[in-house]
């Protein structure tokens, strides 16, 4: 019989590279479930864990260590989680760059929770392309998704987009935007929805805010509040019907603000928060929303 160079794992599942060891610990260390001072179990209970030989927990371990995430891998005992570097705090970036590695970072828990208050599902659908991606791939697979979803009802008058020379009866802007909501609220339902076929339990929920949200922003795992605001800018855009001139705000390029429950008391104050405004709004004033 021939036998391949695949990772295959004895259960017939792939078997997960060093690399893909080290990136579940860096996100373990990350998120707090490892904290400095910490060790780490055995080479030999990793490797039962993760399903390896202890070659590939060592690599894995060696890489963590020059990544200046552990100490002492060399010696006898398992290693130690080493202590943050002294570093500024992380630069802001548009939401769709500084999006898209948050939500992937998110995925590599078995129960992944996401909660989104924002005027569109613009950003979501692009940046939640990786994670799907290495989900389809066979890389990653968390056990449970759930997935909330607060956008402005449309039975509102909108704060922004709006025309610049204000409403009418026939609001072209407000359809305009309306069209998007619905579209991209599709599109982000069955792109999570195709997970089920690997056996995953997905939910995906939509509720309706009766106003308009001045800031987007996304909770991850109850552990991490990303927050944006709403630029608002006055822009044209042709359409089939002529020229909207509006006031309006480009989302993606807003800039995100990261808050994590691991760096400190401030932000595990400001994530805590965040999450008790979100499950408010999602449990009181907030009814059913039809993509219609």
């Amino acid at each position: 019989m021939v036998v391949t160079q695949e990772n295959v794992a004895v259960n017939g599942s792939r078997r997960l590279s060093p690399q893909e060891i080290a990136d579940v610990l860096r996100e373990r260390i990350r998120v707090g479930d490892l904290r400095a001072g910490d060790r780490l179990p055995t080479q030999a209970e990793l490797a039962d864990e993760f399903g390896v030989e202890r070659g590939a927990v060592r690599q894995a371990l060696r890489a963590l260590q020059d990544d200046g995430l552990l100490t002492g891998v060399s010696k006898g005992s398992p290693p130690r989680i080493a202590e943050p570097a002294s570093t500024g705090p992380e630069e802001p970036q548009p939401t769709m760059v500084g999006l898209a590695p948050r939500l992937t970072a998110a995925f590599s828990v078995p129960h992944v929770r996401i909660d989104a208050a924002c005027l569109t599902a613009e950003s979501l659908i692009p940046a939640l392309g990786e994670p799907l991606r290495l989900i389809h791939g066979g890389q990653v697979k968390p056990a449970r998704i759930d997935v909330r979803i607060l956008l402005p009802s449309r039975d509102i008058s909108l704060a922004f987009p709006v025309p610049v020379d204000g409403r009418g009866d026939d609001d072209p802007v407000h359809q305009r935007w309306l069209a998007m909501r619905n579209a991209q609220g599709h599109v982000l339902r069955h792109n999570l929805q195709t997970l089920r076929s690997h056996g995953i339990d997905v939910s995906i929920t939509f509720r309706a805010l009766p106003f308009t949200p001045p800031v987007k922003l996304y909770l991850l795992n109850g552990r991490e509040a990303l927050m944006a605001y709403y630029m608002v800018t006055r822009r044209e855009e042709s359409t089939d019907t002529g020229t909207l001139d509006m006031y309006d705000v480009l989302g993606t390029e807003s800039l995100l603000f990261s808050f994590e429950k691991a760096a400190g008391q401030r932000d595990a104050a400001f994530v805590e928060e965040s999450q008790k405004w979100f499950d408010a709004l999602w449990e009181t004033i907030t009814t059913d929303l039809t993509l219609s």
